[in-house]
């Protein structure tokens, strides 16, 4: 069963909406709070691709649980600034406000407009949300001088019983919860947040394994030059690692052209990578990275190349029975250069029409290695292997990559869809190489790349 369908109809409150049921719209957003020592972290989550079985021992907040004797600040700030009309998308904005108090981010607009990137009003226009938002910030500016909880319910912000969680989280861990007997033919699930959108019925009865709740899968480790990441690790821990942000300075620019906060709180690396969407973000920002995955099935492990993962569309290199363990990758050095671009139709919560991320070692004005990969240009994530070799021992000009975008138009298969035609994804792919070493070659001229389709 799904998370929401426990909140509504197992524990009746209602309060927390039934709209999409493909994590786009927020309605249905919750809290969801973790044990981390003494200390609960609080994230936001579309509850209807969240299974009952990633719950376990944590605790989670719907919009009745922020209820208080009268308005809270968040319910009284979207009344003063008519930040509701019809009312539907009202609790899952307030739930994802009450987890931007609840969190340890500094309390400014901008991270206030960011926590309710996964939340859509189809009324208001969004203008008077923001004016909520930035009443909420005045009234949190006082926030980091003290632990999120604590002032929030010192403040009378939040409801007190927040205080009492972490004591209660501890009993029930300690508290004998059942176990999984073995399973025929069982799923594996980490965050949920495809398989329940495409195959929701089929999922709900399912035999599933949880992988997202076993602690072993999870965590970003840095051994020497090489990082290893768990593969039940979320996006979100990812963008909040100090070893991914000490190597890749603009990871937060990258993570906000995937998806939204919510689903960046619970998707999980190793279902993008099984996902094997053309287009999935991550899996083209690790193509470019060589990263090498784990494969277990509980009692023998191998290891391969996600380069060599994508044997045709939905296709993988994997048993029925195996599921991503961990994957590892050399971390870019001081000579070594990264970008990831991405177009879409939204710039944010949406699907990439192309996506392509690349990776080239330098010495001096010379490429040495080079690897750069690409979404939405065939039926599977790809690695441009015959444009990354013909990059390599090159010196660096406009003609280099005016040259390395015509290669690349020889390796790619696109095909017309509601993302575009098969044109437009060419063109697209060709100006976001471009793209790539105008940013990060800015003394190239740029109307030299341009002018040339």
């Amino acid at each position: 069963m799904l998370l929401l369908d426990f909140v509504r109809y197992q524990q009746n409150l209602k309060g927390t909406k039934i709209g999409c049921r493909e994590g786009d719209c927020g309605a249905c957003t919750v809290l969801i709070g973790e044990l981390d020592n003494n200390h609960v972290e609080y994230r936001s989550a579309t509850s209807c691709l969240t299974p009952l079985g990633n719950i376990n021992n944590k605790h989670i907040v719907t919009i009745e649980g922020l209820n208080m004797e009268g308005l809270n600040p968040i319910q009284q700030a979207m009344c003063d600034t008519n930040g509701t009309q019809c009312g539907f998308c009202t609790p899952g904005f307030i739930v994802s406000m009450a987890g931007f108090c609840l969190s340890d981010k500094e309390p400014t607009y901008k991270n206030a407009i960011a926590s309710v990137d996964g939340n859509i009003c189809r009324c208001t226009g969004y203008k008077s949300i923001e004016r909520a938002l930035e009443k909420l910030t005045v009234v949190l500016e006082d926030k980091k001088l003290e632990k999120a909880t604590q002032f929030v319910t010192a403040n009378g912000i939040l409801p007190n019983y927040f205080n009492d969680i972490p004591d209660k989280l501890k009993l029930l861990m300690l508290q004998p919860n059942g176990s999984d007997a073995p399973k025929q033919n069982k799923r594996f699930v980490g965050g949920g947040t495809d398989l329940y959108v495409q195959q929701h019925e089929a999922m709900v009865y399912a035999d599933i394994e949880f992988v997202a709740t076993k602690p072993e899968l999870k965590g970003i480790t840095q051994q020497g030059g090489i990082c290893t990441i768990g593969g039940s690790t979320t996006v979100t821990e990812l963008v909040n690692s100090d070893i991914i942000k000490t190597h890749f300075p603009d990871i937060v620019k990258f993570a906000k052209l995937v998806s939204s906060t919510p689903i960046r709180n619970i998707a999980t690396f190793a279902g993008n990578f099984v996902n094997a969407s053309p287009i999935g973000d991550f899996s083209i920002f690790f193509l470019a990275l060589n990263a090498q995955i784990e494969l277990t099935d509980g009692t023998s492990t191998r290891n391969i190349p996600l380069r060599q993962f994508y044997k045709g569309y939905k296709q993988l290199d994997k048993l029925p029975d195996e599921y991503i363990s961990k994957f590892w990758f050399r971390l870019p050095d001081k000579n070594t250069l990264f970008n990831f671009e991405k177009v879409s139709k939204r710039t944010h919560l949406d699907i990439a029409s192309v996506n392509t991320a690349i990776s080239l070692a330098m010495a001096g004005d010379v490429i040495t290695d080079a690897s750069i990969s690409a979404g939405g240009v065939g039926p599977t994530p790809a690695y441009l292997s015959m444009t990354s070799e013909f990059l390599k021992g090159q010196v660096i000009s406009e003609k280099l990559i005016i040259k390395a975008t015509q290669v690349a138009q020889t390796e790619i298969s696109p095909i017309g869809d509601a993302r575009g035609t098969e044109e437009y994804k060419r063109f697209l792919l060709s100006q976001l190489i471009k793209a790539h070493f105008i940013k990060l070659f800015p003394l190239l001229e740029v109307e030299k790349l341009i002018s040339v389709a």
